[in-house]
């Protein structure tokens, strides 16, 4: 293996078949890529057939199928199980790479975990050729457990920049030290509650605001669904987390933070599961038996009935839009703005 090609991609990918071609082809195009693995999570369309399509003949490619589906953590482990590369990228079979990426992040130092921006695209605006991403300042900085969590919570009518949306890539012997690998019962938050645990056990986390992964926008990604229990699992997570004694009171503080942040969102969701599906009674049933969650049902409520008039112009779901059809996770200065 050329000393070059150090990092595995991990792919989980489930009814992908019309996007995980141009995945893989981004992953395979990196030539620090020694791996990919792509694990086909139960698929009934015929992800596995095209994500071959992809295949450059250099042997780097490896397609495994569950026969039901697990979950892309349960996929995720397997690919990390199965692969030797001392770095791992994930990839979402919906998402790709800018070319370039893995160099620019490698050329870090000092870390355990390195990350770079997101660009979120619509999917009506990917053509065959990469889109066109400024060239932004790389603005190096190191991410603590404080500072991860507080990136988590999300706030009405202020623009959302959530970390836990990162790709980082991560080095393989920091997981295995510490025995850190996605948790198999989450569908929602796994990667959030991964990078938490390795902060938690002195992750270096290092992050940059060059931009070389593009999220694909799309009105049925499986990513953009989850269950009522997910939320509960999700906040589950955070007082597991809590159970570590060796937490400072500071960490302790925000991470309740982040719990009781999730936790509202599962009490609104829950709250209009029941009126839909046993009426208006049973949700005021279970509304006024929690009164600790009436104000989140009741605040979610309103917030989302007058959200469209609170969002500022040219704002989308999630980052800041620089351009129709284009945003950015993280805000970020172009390089030529600088000279």
């Amino acid at each position: 293996m050329p000393q070059t090609q150090a990092i595995c991609v991990v792919i989980a990918a489930r009814n992908a078949s019309t996007t995980i071609e141009r995945a893989v082809a981004s992953a395979l195009a990196e030539p620090e890529t020694a791996e990919v693995v792509v694990i086909d999570d139960g698929s009934t369309d015929a992800t596995s057939t095209a994500a071959q399509t992809a295949d450059d003949g250099s042997g780097r490619l490896r397609i495994l199928r569950f026969e039901r589906n697990r979950g892309p953590a349960a996929a995720r482990n397997a690919a990390i199980a199965c692969s030797s590369s001392p770095f791992i990228a994930i990839l979402d079979a919906d998402d790709f790479f800018l070319p370039g990426r893995f160099g620019r992040l490698l050329a870090e130092d000092g870390w355990d975990f390195v990350a770079d921006n997101i660009a979120f695209i619509e999917e009506s605006r990917v053509t065959g050729t990469p889109p066109t991403i400024p060239d932004f300042h790389p603005q190096p900085r190191m991410i603590d457990l404080e500072s991860f969590i507080e990136g988590n919570i999300s706030r009405r009518g202020v623009r959302r920049g959530e970390i836990g949306f990162l790709k980082p890539v991560m080095r393989r012997a920091f997981l295995e030290s510490n025995d850190l690998r996605y948790r198999e019962d989450l569908r929602l938050g796994e990667d959030y509650e991964l990078y938490a645990r390795a902060l938690a056990k002195g992750a270096r986390y290092r992050l940059i605001h060059a931009c070389g992964y593009c999220a694909v926008v799309r009105s049925d990604s499986l990513s953009g669904r989850h269950r009522t229990e997910d939320l509960r699992r999700l906040y589950e997570a955070d007082r597991a987390i809590l159970a570590d004694s060796s937490l400072s009171g500071g960490m302790v503080a925000v991470i309740r933070r982040h719990e009781r942040h999730v936790r509202a969102k599962y009490d609104l969701r829950r709250f209009l599961d029941l009126k839909r599906d046993e009426g208006a009674f049973a949700a005021l049933r279970y509304a006024f038996a929690r009164p600790a969650a009436l104000p989140a049902i009741a605040g979610g409520i309103l917030a989302d009935k007058t959200e469209q008039f609170r969002r500022p112009p040219g704002i989308g779901a999630a980052g800041h839009r620089d351009s129709p059809g284009l945003r950015y996770l993280l805000s970020a200065v172009p390089v030529s703005a600088q000279r």
